[in-house]
């Protein structure tokens, strides 16, 4: 399926990254797979592992190259988009999957912490998707896929920083597919679930948590490989601005932001009216308070 593309994968050091730059390989792509070596956190720690996914990628005959760089850096995603037109001469999709955890409370979230992850998620994504954006518009074509995240669409505890984050990606996305769309550039997303450093990192404190945390080591990074090859063929060209999911074996769309439910009055609204008249007609349309194990409560399939 992407016999003589070019894709740069970022986070592909391990996890869905390390399956998705495997998965792009096997169908054919050059890869260059960017990864910094970091702890979960963001810190550096080994210089290796990009490496160590490009060796075993060149092993079974497949063609890549490492870049360590940050996605946190204009320069350093500028140096990762060079580096796949230099060695490959083209460019044909991102997949900006970097990240990193600072989970914590609201009340207790330092300003790093939150800034942090912003930094990485969303302004990473940007950087790369901005960088790669004139090589696109020149070859009349080209894929951004996103790794977006339900805590972002629908919301989990203890993660606002990540949430946020995941949630500006999708606006963000949104806005690439309109700006692009006439040079036939595509932009999408997709929320993973799979077994990761990311979700390893989920505590287990109760029964319940250790029951769902055996059924998201179910669900392999390997799983995610098919959508995203998809999305950066010839075959996804008119895919853009959507949303996906992969759960094991199930692929979810999922709808955006829309006004459900609206009220009026002629002679306008004031203080008291809003209170005894509006909220009393929208309350029967709120949405719970949920979190993302409450939409999705059935074992992986």
């Amino acid at each position: 399926m992407l016999d003589g593309k070019v894709m740069l994968i970022t986070g592909a050091g391990g996890g869905i990254g390390k399956a998705l730059a495997l998965g792009a390989a096997a169908a054919g792509a050059a890869v260059v797979v960017n990864d910094i070596g970091a702890t979960l956190t963001g810190e550096r720690e080994s210089q290796g592992a990009a490496q160590a996914v490009v060796n075993e990628i060149t092993a079974a005959g497949g063609r890549a190259i490492a870049n360590m760089d940050s996605v946190a850096d204009p320069d350093g995603a500028q140096r990762m988009i060079d580096a796949a037109v230099s060695t490959f001469g083209r460019l044909d999709a991102c997949v900006n999957n970097a990240g990193i955890l600072r989970d914590g409370f609201f009340h207790k979230m330092s300003f790093e912490d939150f800034d942090s992850v912003i930094r990485v998620h969303l302004y990473g994504a940007f950087n790369i998707s901005r960088a790669a954006a004139p090589v696109f518009r020149d070859q009349n074509g080209g894929s951004l896929i996103h790794m977006t995240s339900t805590s972002g669409i629908i919301g989990n505890l203890a993660q606002a920083n990540y949430s946020a984050a995941k949630l500006g990606i999708v606006a963000l996305s949104k806005s690439i597919a309109l700006d692009m769309q006439r040079w036939n550039v595509r932009s999408n997303c997709i929320a993973p679930f799979a077994w990761s450093r990311m979700t390893a990192n989920i505590k287990v404190d109760s029964p319940e948590q250790e029951a769902r945390v055996a059924k998201l080591r179910e669900m392999k990074p390997e799983k995610m490989s098919p959508l995203v090859n998809f999305l950066a063929s010839d075959a996804g060209a008119d895919v853009t601005g959507q949303i996906f999911s992969v759960r094991n074996n199930e692929i979810f769309l999922t709808n955006q932001i829309r006004p459900i439910r609206s009220v009026h009055r002629a002679e306008g609204w004031d203080d008291d009216t809003i209170a005894n008249h509006a909220m009393p007609a929208l309350r029967g349309s709120f949405t719970p308070l949920d979190v993302s194990a409450d939409i999705f409560p059935w074992d992986p399939i």
